[in-house]
């Protein structure tokens, strides 16, 4: 279980490094997917048939900010464990592998302006959340439950994209 306190013997990641490593590589994913992203609404995105679940166009980067932030901090809480602690280095390539999908699938779905490859991707992306909060929950279960509202948001945006795909395949 988490705890802020280390064995003695044992080290965890020192304060500084352990935000820059949880932050920096979320907000890079977060910039990116935005930047390719954002050309694409007014235009292409625009003019796909889409379904009428569908929100606000301003509600998607209000909804990715606090999930991001979300993201960062249960991986700011994992990389608090000490290093030694088993599962720790497993569950952090977990959440990198799932932050990569994260940004491919805008990559997929608005840089290649493909519903059926971003429904590939987004597919994938599940699972790897799904590991992810797995692979947490054993080590901080307050870390695997932040990452629910991220799970919970990806399976909405899961059906989105497959009844667009639908819909302009």
């Amino acid at each position: 279980m988490h705890t802020d306190q280390t064995a003695p013997g044992s080290h965890a990641m020192p304060p500084l490094p352990r935000f820059l490593v949880a932050v920096l590589p979320v907000v890079a994913v977060a910039v990116s997917a935005s930047l390719i992203t954002q050309p694409n609404i007014p235009t292409w995105y625009a003019g796909l048939e889409k379904p009428a679940f569908t929100p606000p166009n301003w509600a998607f980067p209000v909804a990715w900010t606090l999930l991001y932030a979300l993201m960062a901090y249960a991986l700011w809480r994992i990389l608090s464990l000490p290093e030694t602690q088993p599962g720790r280095a497993a569950a952090i390539v977990a959440f990198f592998v799932q932050l990569v999908l994260n940004g491919m699938w805008s990559f997929a779905f608005f840089g290649g302006r493909s519903p059926m490859a971003g429904l590939i991707v987004i597919a994938a992306l599940i699972a790897a959340i799904l590991a992810t909060i797995r692979a947490f929950w054993r080590l901080d279960r307050p870390a695997a439950l932040l990452l629910v509202p991220y799970l919970a948001w990806v399976a909405y945006a899961t059906l989105l994209n497959g009844t667009i795909w639908r819909l302009n395949g």
